[in-house]
């Protein structure tokens, strides 16, 4: 019997499986499509998640991040702040997967194509799809099969919040800034990521079902630095927001998206999902699983204040306009809630 069943090997099971290789434990993921895996995502990582890949021993090719920027949708006004504990990176999701990959069978993890549809729990195992495990892991992603088999999914409150959804696409340019600029406009936000040496990622985050370009039409200072370059086709994920019931249910426990999600508005998800893995394994190892829920908790407080706080201000009409203006008047608490964050 295998010590760990892995259930999703994106970032966040890819991660876990590591950690446990590092641990002692056998582990086994499932997944069932090929490396790298592609998704539609920031390509930021915070200076959190920098030191915890490295913690990892595993080293993706990238950008250096300064900080982060936020600007109007004309480019008027602007506010910065920069990292304080080392700079972040700009990376594509494909490199960072494929480094993720290549350290973890480094370790002897063994990756099986499979996708799991059927969990069963037992007093001293968990059996999946034929495959027994001591524990099993979840990180099957933003719409988890394992959180909905299980019963732990939360339905959306009502609509009193529009849904969000992402979409990304890559332009050969020559990144014109250190930083991850944020540009904000009327429903919509457009995240600007170096991640090459001529190669941006523009992730659009929005509650309007429109096209890409329709959607990026809104930021004219953005479209102005682009011209004709060359680009990628569009990627997209959401609904955003999802929520779970809990973090472990027997000994089934989950991690990255599949633990729940709020939105990717302050762009901490990949840090979380890091730093999450090493606490899931490290209750594992103690022979207290139980205890990751409160660990999960914990290492996620000030994202999920900072994030769902901006979020109700961005769905604010007469707030959300002014969300630029207050963070370039108060440049001090806008590092802050930065740095708090990275």
């Amino acid at each position: 019997m295998i010590d760990l069943f892995v259930v999703g090997g994106g970032p966040a099971g890819l991660a876990t499986a590591i950690h446990g290789a590092l641990a002692g434990f056998e582990v086994v993921v499932a997944e069932p499509r090929g490396t790298p895996v592609d998704k539609a995502c920031g390509e930021g990582l915070m200076p959190g998640a920098v030191r915890a890949l490295d913690a990892l021993g595993v080293a993706a090719p990238g950008r250096p991040l300064r900080g982060i920027r936020y600007l109007d949708a004309a480019g008027g006004r602007c506010a910065e702040a920069e990292f304080l504990a080392g700079p972040g990176l700009g990376v594509r999701r494909t490199l960072l997967h494929a480094a993720l990959a290549a350290r973890a069978a480094e370790l002897g993890v063994t990756v099986v194509p499979r996708r799991v549809r059927r969990v069963g729990q037992y007093d001293t195992h968990v059996e999946a799809d034929g495959t027994s495990a001591r524990y099993l892991v979840a990180a099957d992603g933003l719409h988890s099969p394992v959180r909905r088999s299980l019963g732990l999914e939360v339905p959306p409150a009502g609509r009193a919040r529009p849904a969000r959804y992402g979409l990304r696409r890559h332009y050969a340019v020559e990144p014109w800034s250190d930083l991850v600029e944020v540009y904000w406009s009327a429903g919509r936000e457009a995240y600007v990521t170096p991640v090459g040496p001529r190669e941006v990622g523009i992730a659009v985050l929005t509650s309007e079902q429109c096209a890409y370009d329709a959607q990026l039409a809104a930021f004219p200072l953005l479209l102005s630095r682009l011209g004709g370059a060359g680009r990628t086709p569009v990627r997209g994920a959401g609904p955003l927001r999802r929520e779970a019931r809990t973090r472990v249910a027997g000994r089934v426990l989950f991690v990255g998206d599949a633990a729940g999600y709020v939105d990717a508005l302050t762009g901490e998800g990949l840090a979380l999902a890091l730093a999450s893995a090493g606490e899931l394994v490290r209750c594992v190892r103690e022979g207290r699983p139980a205890a990751y829920e409160g660990a999960w908790c914990r290492l996620s407080r000030s994202y999920r204040l900072l994030t769902r706080s901006l979020l109700w201000a961005r769905n604010q009409p007469r707030l959300a306009p002014l969300i630029v203006p207050a963070a370039a008047r108060f440049p001090g608490v806008f590092g802050r809630a930065v740095n708090l964050l990275a």
